[in-house]
């Protein structure tokens, strides 16, 4: 491979690009923004704001793939002008400076072919992710804060919005739990992965004996719910608390009983909310919260159903899924797709792209076996 000529290598990325732009559909994506442009300039979209939202929303996430793509391939066109200006001239520099671009074109295009994968009912959403420390004490809590930096910072390399709606601190370190949206097109598709039992082996930094300790956190990805979502839930089956906002160690940062908790009694899921202004404010947000767990419940009921009667217990991703140990080693390993790295620090973060790629092919190819 590494022998193989430049306009070769150039050509199978082509091929496979063209192969992305035809699952992509770009004509029938451009139809689209024709479309939904027409709508955004019409003055009455703006009677029903969520609408108009949802509207310039597609409107602009379809605008960012198709010009994502035409870059792309543009700069696969000039590749071949580069290489061909450094073998004429002899000119080292261009020349290494086409073999770079040449692999960045590679990672982009595996990326872009990665995301033709997304084709679930709620993949396009954005994802509202929870971390739970689970077994571990104080250590556990700690990984749950770990873990919460490594996804935010993977968003923040990304450019993805992120909005922390809730965090229940410990009381030595660390956080309880936490809920975050991750505000990007495909955020749900891309880490609904990410879901399941999460394993930490160090030693101890809270250990005066300095012993080796393994935590466990869990990680629950669910889609964020849009207008057109229908989940009838009772007022009967809610409980509903209102508390004061707290920081890290209990100091109060909100002198007024703003936050809220909703307990679904039925399903015992629970969420809150406490970084809006308003008790009503956190309540709606809170409300959403729960809508989209209930969504995504639904989802995995009907999912297991599938299952049974395919006699397919093998799609069922919950569970412990990444192991990361940093003693007596250094690695980091997935459990489903096998992928490993020797470099935890840089996977907490937030470099997790490898781990998730593989993990939406991994996924896919679940479920087409079950098809």
């Amino acid at each position: 491979m590494a022998d193989q000529d430049p306009a070769e290598k150039i050509k199978e990325l082509s091929s496979t690009l063209a192969s992305v732009e035809s699952v992509l559909d770009l004509d029938a994506k451009n139809t689209e923004i024709d479309q939904l442009r027409e709508q955004s300039a019409d003055p009455e979209l703006w009677n029903d704001a969520e609408n108009a939202q949802k509207v310039t929303r597609r409107l602009a996430n379809l605008e960012s793939v198709v010009t994502k793509v035409g870059n792309i391939r543009q700069r696969l066109d000039d590749l071949g002008v580069l290489y061909e200006l450094a073998a004429t001239e002899g000119d080292s520099d261009a020349q290494a400076e086409a073999d770079s671009e040449l692999e960045s074109l590679r990672k982009d295009i595996g990326e872009l072919e990665v995301r033709t994968l997304l084709s679930g009912p709620y993949d396009e959403r954005e994802a509202l992710v929870t971390i739970n420390a689970q077994a571990g004490g104080i250590d556990a809590a700690d990984w749950a804060q770990m873990l919460q930096r490594m996804y935010l910072r993977w968003a923040e390399r990304h450019g993805y919005p992120t909005d922390i709606y809730d965090t229940s601190y410990a009381e030595e370190a660390g956080i309880k739990s936490t809920t975050f949206a991750v505000k990007a097109a495909f955020a749900y598709g891309t880490l609904r992965g990410e879901h399941g039992t999460h394993r930490l082996v160090r030693i101890s930094p809270f250990d005066n004996q300095s012993r080796r300790q393994t935590s466990f956190a869990g990680v629950d990805v669910v889609p964020v719910i849009e207008q057109s979502d229908h989940i009838e839930i009772d007022e009967s089956d809610l409980r509903i608390d209102v508390y004061r906002s707290s920081g890290p160690g209990g100091q109060g940062v909100n002198t007024t009983d703003s936050a809220v908790r909703i307990t679904h009694l039925p399903t015992g899921i629970v969420t809150s909310c406490q970084n809006e202004r308003s008790q009503l404010q956190n309540r709606a947000t809170a409300m959403s919260m729960l809508q989209a767990k209930l969504l995504e419940r639904k989802r995995r009921e009907e999912q297991s159903t599938i299952d049974e009667l395919r006699g397919d217990s093998a799609s069922s991703w919950g569970t412990q899924m990444r192991n990361y140990v940093l003693h007596p080693y250094q690695s980091v390993k997935d459990a489903r797709t096998n992928v490993e790295s020797g470099n935890p620090t840089a996977v907490l973060d937030g470099q997790i792209d490898e781990f998730i790629d593989a993990e939406i092919r991994w996924m896919r190819s679940k479920e087409n076996g079950a098809a």
